[in-house]
């Protein structure tokens, strides 16, 4: 049986370079009634938690390390025992946020995690943070973009460890390779499809953001 698709939404503070903003983040959830992977675990470590009910955590997945994306990680792995995975070129967010705890394991691009039976590759995609990583499921017809590819358009980066030629060439070279047809599951707001965004590209570039 297909994992499902589960989504939940969280609000709290982004904190970067001094400012701070409110935000609202998308939680993913991906399992069946036994097992289940979490991307993202944004500011309510408690409503994930609830989520997960109990199912067997097999990781909590991180698309990137600025701290509305990480902020409840830590009491979410003390609770239910699931590791932390991040791509390592981003230990230097994860370390301003978490100094005192490491994440669990390293995230690779092109690794394959497995949950209820369903995969997910794994994606560096840099730009909006040097670590950045989608998730894609080709059985689920998703992707789990984080702060990468939103619908509009990319992520920001005018912020530090971020960079524009960087996010484009991601998700010129990345993302829009995937069929056109792949849902757009985003770390904030509506999802989007593949198909629905590759047309802009040159309208983000013009645009320069």
């Amino acid at each position: 049986m297909t994992a499902r698709i589960e989504h939940l939404v969280t609000s709290g503070t982004f904190e970067l370079d001094g400012g701070s903003w409110e935000v609202d983040n998308n939680v993913w959830l991906i399992g069946d009634e036994r097992e289940v992977m979490v991307i993202d675990a944004a500011h309510d470590e408690a409503a994930i938690a609830d989520a997960v009910g109990d199912r067997h955590l097999v990781g909590i997945v991180c698309t990137h390390a600025h701290n509305d994306h990480i902020n409840a990680a830590p009491a979410l792995a003390a609770r239910t025992g699931a590791p932390i995975l991040l791509h390592p070129a981003d230990t230097v967010l994860w370390k301003s946020v978490h100094p005192q705890r490491k994440p669990d394991r390293e995230l690779a691009d092109g690794e394959l995690l497995s949950v209820a039976g369903t995969g997910l590759y794994v994606l560096h995609t840099p730009g909006h943070a040097p670590g950045a990583v989608c998730l894609y499921a080709p059985e689920l017809g998703a992707l789990f973009s984080g702060d990468t590819l939103f619908q509009g358009g990319p992520g920001a980066t005018g912020r530090s460890y971020s960079d524009f030629g960087t996010i484009i060439a991601s998700i010129r070279d990345r993302l829009f390779a995937l069929p056109a047809s792949t849902a757009v599951h985003t770390g904030h707001g509506g999802t989007t499809s593949i198909g629905a965004e590759a047309p802009h590209l040159d309208d983000w570039v013009t645009r320069g953001h």
